[in-house]
This record gives structure tokens, C-alpha cells and sequence, in this order.
């Protein structure tokens, strides 16, 4: 059998393209582990039933593909630097393969491990995979990373796609016993889930040429025209080499330019987490740590609960309460609501979006959350805050969104969907919709909003930064 290699499995759920497992079972015998790290899934940004209902779907399938090649995935629970070595010293193996970490939490979890590996003469050797470009190929200028979007997608589009590397037709090894996903909930996961469901899905994409209009459809909030492979992403169960391979990414139409930027976009937040990993906690712009926030828990709670008054904002938030997922648009609507007109911190509303979707992912989130607040690198100017009202009527003329998501709306007619407060009482009356009964009115005035938020952003700028 040869040396035994334990392949240590967290953000790479699939056997193909994957650089840790492939030079594995060139080596020998392959014992695929994944740790369930109690400290890890109780962190309050990873308690979120649906993630775990769709890691734990994926785990099953992997633990399928895997028992078609001659061995099975071992899962065990525990502190990773005890679980790991403990496993090594099970299979006999002599080194530990893993695909590399981003963010700081992963990071630091994985010196621990290396730490403790070293103790009994094992290596821990790290691979690339979960990103196109691993962050010191793109250093910028200054060598510490790029800090504006536009110079580094440029430098990214250099990047070579990957050739596929196929899955190991025959995998063998010791078998060792396994805990199951006992661990994690059970019930049905909110989209199917593993590298198979992937593959589907990309599929379809690419089949129903959504991909060819994503520029000029991907902001409709109503339309079910995006890629929905932002959960598969986030657990390794597709890569982006395999999504520009199967677009074609070497010559793009429009369509799939547009899209693929938005995986740059991906890969911009995670090499900013990589550089600066105290944006996990912080404002990256330190003249913004020092934003005066209101944080008024009633307005939290309203925003989370979908009841502000502002049907877009509502339709989201119900959207990510129903289903563990929010279109993009919706997204950031809901989120420059929750910074710039109700001025909550927005590490607050990172943790309620991590704690409700399926493709939570820390880098991600936090980059899309510190460009709606003004406070990331190359984010939107403080000044500009997305207006509701117009966004809703831009991007969901007809209420479409708003009506699927929101009930107590759907009888309202379509020239007050996104004012439901500017009918007459007796229009409320017969449809069903009293402002401020059944549906609530709005919780503050946007445009006196607006004007406070740019203040508080300005006066921070004035003071000294805080550190």
C-alpha cells in the first residue's frame, strides 16, 4: 500500500480537482477526515440550521463518492489538534494533506494542528484549490495585497484556469471508525447538496443561458436567473477552475464576463481577509472605526424580522428567514438599509446574515458587508446610500419579489407595492392591508435618514482614527 496519507478535509467537499487527495493516492493508502470542531459550530456566526443541514447532505454525498473509489470518509468530533494526530496515529500515516485556509480563524486552527503534527514527526502539507489565485501570486504594488478592485481583476484575469484534474478512479486505505454526522441537525438541507449537485447546477446555468444574460438580468430580484453556486463555493463542492472552464473563460461573451467578474469579486474578499485579517473584527478604513451608531435594538429586531415598513427590505429579510438564502440586490438593499438609515453597526447585521444563510461565508459577507458601510477597501463613498424605494422599483417594478415574499402585500396594487402607506384608508380596507395593523409603516423617514448617516460618517472622518 505505501505511505498513508490522512487527507483532512473542511472547505473541499468533492474528489475532482482536488490537489491534497490526488497527490494522496499517488502516494498510497488515503484515510479522508473531516473534524466537527465543537468550538467551531458554536461560534455564534456558524449557528445557522440551514448551513449545517447542507454541510451535512454534502458530507453524505462525499462519503458516497468516496465508497465508489474503495474507502469512506471518517468523521470525528473535537478540538482538530487533538482529532487529527489522533487519527494519524490510528492510520499509521506519515504526513496530513489539506487544502489551505483564508480566514483568520482557519488560519490559526491550522498552526495549532501543524503544531501538534510536528510532535510526532508528521507534516502537514497545505495545497491551493479553494481560489484561483492563491494571494501572494497577486501582491499589488505594495506587496501587501490590492486594495482597489479594478487593478486587481485585471491582474486576476491573468491567471491561468487550472487543467481538471480528475477524481482517483480506486482509493484504498485503512479503514478506521467513523462518528457519522450524527453531530450536525438533520432534516432536508435547503438545496441539493454535493460536488454532483454542483455540476447540476453550473449545468443548468449554462443550459438556459442565464449566464449569457446575467448583466442585463442578474439585479432583477424577481427572476430566478443567478447562478446559485455561492453555497457550493463556499464548501469546496465546485471551485471557480471549474466554473471558467465550463464557461469558456479564456473568450466570454458579455453575459459571462459579467459573471465571471463576480467570482473575481470573490476572490478580491478573500485576499483582503488574507492581507488584512483584522477586518474580520474591525472596520478595514480606520477613520470609520469611530462611526457613531445608534444601535437601537427595536430597529434590529424589526430589520431582522422583515417588519420596517420598507417592502424590499422585508421581502429579503422574510427571504433569508424562509429559505436560508437572498438574491444579491436584495441583499445589499437590506443591508445599507440596516447600516445608513437605521444606523446599526454593521457587524450586527453580519452576524444575523451569517447566522441565516446557506452560503454564509466569513470573507464573503464581510467584504459585501464593508462595501455597503462604507468601511472596506475600494468600498461605496459614505455619501452614497441606496434608496429603497427607487431600488424596488427598479429592480422589481411589478412588486413580483415583493408579493412572494411578503403576504400581507399581495393584494395591494401595483402603483403603492413599494409605498403601501400612500393608500387612502378605504383602499387599505379592501385590500386587506391596514398600515400599521397588518403591515407596519415605515419605521423611520429615508431621506432624513440618509442626511443623519452622512453626518455621523463625516464626523467620524473628522475626528482622530480609531485604532
Amino acid at each position: 500500500m505505501g505511505a498513508t496519507t490522512v487527507v483532512w478535509l473542511r472547505r473541499d467537499l468533492r474528489v475532482a480537482d482536488h490537489p491534497a487527495l490526488a497527490e494522496a493516492a499517488a502516494r498510497g493508502g488515503v484515510v479522508c477526515l473531516f473534524v466537527l470542531d465543537p468550538q467551531i459550530l458554536g461560534r455564534r456566526h456558524h449557528r445557522c440550521t440551514p448551513r449545517l443541514r447542507f454541510l451535512r447532505a454534502g458530507l453524505e454525498a462525499l462519503d458516497g463518492e468516496l465508497r465508489e473509489r474503495g474507502v469512506r470518509l471518517v468523521v470525528r468530533g473535537g478540538d482538530p489538534a487533538e482529532a487529527v494526530p489522533r487519527v494519524v496515529a490510528e492510520a499509521g500515516a506519515d504526513r496530513v494533506h489539506a487544502t489551505r485556509e483564508i480566514s483568520p480563524l482557519g488560519r490559526a486552527r491550522d498552526r495549532r494542528v501543524r503544531d501538534a503534527l510536528a510532535t510526532a514527526g508528521v507534516e502537514l502539507v497545505r495545497f491551493e484549490g479553494d481560489l484561483l489565485a492563491p494571494p501572494e501570486r497577486l501582491p499589488g504594488p505594495d506587496g501587501g495585497g490590492y486594495r482597489v478592485f479594478t487593478p486587481f481583476y485585471r491582474a486576476w484575469l491573468r491567471t491561468p484556469i487550472p487543467a481538471h484534474l480528475p477524481a482517483p478512479d480506486r482509493l484504498r486505505g485503512p479503514e478506521l471508525d467513523t462518528e457519522g454526522v450524527a453531530g450536525l441537525p438533520d432534516g432536508d438541507p435547503p438545496l441539493p447538496a454535493g460536488s454532483p449537485a454542483a455540476h447540476n447546477r453550473l449545468d443548468a446555468f449554462i443550459r438556459t443561458e442565464d449566464v449569457d444574460y446575467y448583466g442585463e438580468e442578474r439585479d432583477l430580484v424577481a427572476e430566478d436567473t443567478t447562478s446559485h453556486l455561492s453555497a457550493y463555493l463556499r464548501f469546496g463542492m465546485c471551485t471557480p477552475g471549474q466554473i471558467g472552464r465550463a464557461i469558456g473563460a479564456e473568450r466570454m461573451t458579455p453575459g459571462r464576463d459579467a459573471f465571471w467578474r463576480q467570482l473575481a469579486w470573490r476572490e478580491f474578499f478573500h485576499h483582503l481577509l488574507w492581507w488584512r485579517p483584522e477586518a474580520a473584527r474591525v472596520a478595514q478604513q480606520a477613520r470609520y472605526r469611530g462611526i457613531r451608531w445608534d444601535d437601537d435594538p427595536a430597529h434590529l429586531a424589526a430589520w431582522t424580522a422583515g417588519l420596517t415598513g420598507y417592502p424590499l427590505v422585508d421581502a429579503a429579510m422574510r427571504q433569508l428567514a424562509g429559505t436560508g438564502w437572498i438574491h444579491n440586490r436584495a441583499r445589499m438593499v437590506a443591508a445599507s438599509f440596516l447600516v445608513k438609515d437605521l444606523l446599526v453597526d454593521w457587524r450586527r447585521g453580519e452576524t444575523v446574515f451569517m447566522q441565516g444563510l446557506v452560503d454564509g461565508d466569513p470573507a464573503s459577507n464581510n467584504g459585501g458587508w464593508q462595501w455597503v458601510a462604507s468601511t472596506g477597501t475600494d468600498a461605496a463613498p459614505y455619501f452614497r446610500v441606496m434608496n429603497p424605494i427607487r431600488q424596488a422599483r427598479r429592480f422589481d417594478p411589478e412588486g413580483v419579489y415583493v408579493k412572494r415574499h411578503v403576504p400581507e402585500l399581495r393584494r395591494v396594487p401595483v402603483e403603492h407595492i413599494h409605498e403601501p402607506w400612500r393608500m387612502d384608508p378605504e383602499l387599505q380596507r379592501r385590500v386587506g392591508c391596514r398600515i400599521g395593523v397588518d403591515y407596519p409603516a415605515p419605521i423611520v423617514d429615508h431621506l432624513e435618514r440618509q442626511r443623519l448617516a452622512v453626518a455621523r460618517y463625516r464626523e467620524a472622518t473628522a475626528g482622530p482614527a480609531v485604532e
